[in-house]
């Protein structure tokens, strides 16, 4: 059984594929349609999972209030730049702009989270604690 660090760092490498594959796209093509639609959708059901089988938890710790409030910060700042591809024809040449935009917020993201959250939040949660949140973050992805 994997713990809830697992389960963030699988969906943290699947944005990091698709956000990859997405930069190498061009125009207004299907290719770039599709991935786009599947980095949209693992965007957000990642921010609201973790938002509530992470930093929920976490922010209940004086330790990591900070952190929690931090990380759910950049979630919203990465929906705001979500919203401006959506509302960015996808032949635009500042579609792929706007997407590098993404992707580095994104991977600034995904490092600290990895990086420093990540063991804060080790010391905080019990053994227990990091199955049964990653069972819960496991069950809210694939529904």
């Amino acid at each position: 059984m994997s713990n809830i660090f697992e389960e963030l760092r699988e969906s943290h490498e699947k944005q990091r594929l698709l956000m990859d594959a997405l930069t190498s796209t061009k125009g207004d093509s299907a290719t770039r349609q599709i991935f786009y639609a599947d980095l949209k959708e693992e965007l957000q059901q990642h921010a609201i999972a973790e938002e509530r089988y992470f930093y929920a938890p976490l922010i209940k710790k004086d330790k990591t209030v900070a952190l929690s409030r931090h990380g759910i910060a950049e979630h919203h700042s990465i929906d705001k730049i979500i919203e401006r591809l959506d509302n960015t024809e996808f032949s635009s040449p500042a579609w792929l702009t706007i997407m590098h935009s993404l992707q580095h917020r994104v991977l600034h993201h995904l490092e600290e989270e990895e990086h420093r959250f990540f063991q804060m939040a080790g010391k905080v949660f019990t053994e227990d604690q990091k199955l049964h949140l990653a069972t819960q973050y496991h069950k809210e992805m694939v529904s």
